[in-house]
């Protein structure tokens, strides 16, 4: 079974997958990612890609993370997650879910409604600056913020490695 192919439950062994450790080092690479679709397309996103949509910022943002401590606030800017899908995938392409997985093993999945339904003044981000200034490779390059998570921000992904945007 494929990742696009995986069901909604059980989670799959890689969401929270990773040791929880305060400073990991980071894995190699330049922030680009893979978006497959549900049709199975890949499409490789660079942060410059990213650079071209519409820019977002969301204040007031903190990472709580198990193991890490709390950490912010935040103002994070980057692309709505929902609008790199508008941008990429063909219109009526349904799907169930998404899971966001980093290139440490890492993961977390989103439902629509909480990938659809966020509020437009802070919607789920693929953030790719911090405070004003482009992301370093140790803070992410491109990170997932799921505004609305306080807890423990098991969805606060970073170094993404792919996003899959699961069918119907």
């Amino acid at each position: 079974m494929t990742l696009a192919q995986s069901d909604a439950t059980p989670e799959p062994a890689w969401v929270h997958g990773h040791p929880h450790e305060p400073n990991p080092t980071p894995p190699p690479g330049d922030g680009a990612f893979l978006l497959i679709s549900p049709e199975g397309v890949q499409e490789r996103i660079a942060v410059e890609r990213l650079q071209t949509l519409p820019y977002r910022e969301v204040a007031e943002c903190y990472i709580v993370s198990t193991g890490h401590g709390k950490s912010g606030p935040f103002v994070f800017g980057g692309v709505a997650l929902h609008d790199l899908l508008s941008a990429c995938l063909a219109k009526s392409a349904p799907w169930r879910h998404i899971d966001v997985i980093s290139a440490d093993g890492f993961g977390a999945r989103l439902q629509p409604e909480e990938v659809l339904a966020a509020p437009p003044r802070r919607p789920i981000l693929l953030a790719y600056v911090r405070d004003g200034a482009l992301m370093s490779r140790q803070a992410g390059l491109v990170r997932l913020i799921v505004p609305s998570e306080t807890n423990d921000a098991l969805k606060q992904v970073k170094w993404i490695e792919r996003i899959v945007v699961a069918p119907l």
